[in-house]
């Protein structure tokens, strides 16, 4: 397995209000990964956990709320490790709209 993506995505907004925004937008996340793919979510306390189905690869994530940021953890499957810097990218970019 290759190394997890680890992202830091700052906010200004109280725990409530970030899982509001994450549930509501964490599906729009199948779209960072070549091929797209199905989402699957389940909270667990301030942890989301998800998964994605990209490529015939499913990538298990997790992002933990914290008063001040969201950390996102992206387990990705060897064959997709490839588009990791990508993939990367994409979270930075498009992980803090999700909290506008």
């Amino acid at each position: 397995m290759a190394d997890p993506i680890t992202l830091d995505i700052p906010h200004k907004l109280g725990r409530d209000a970030v899982r509001a925004r994450l549930a509501g937008g964490v599906g729009k996340l199948a779209d960072l990964f070549p091929g797209g793919g199905h989402v699957e979510q389940a909270w667990d306390g301030d942890v989301l956990h998800f998964s994605v189905s990209a490529m015939g690869q499913k990538v298990a994530s997790r992002l933990e709320v914290y008063d001040d940021r969201v950390h996102a953890v992206v387990d990705l499957p060897p064959m997709l490790a490839l588009f990791a810097a990508k993939i990367r990218e994409k979270l930075a970019e498009k992980g803090p709209k999700l909290l506008e």
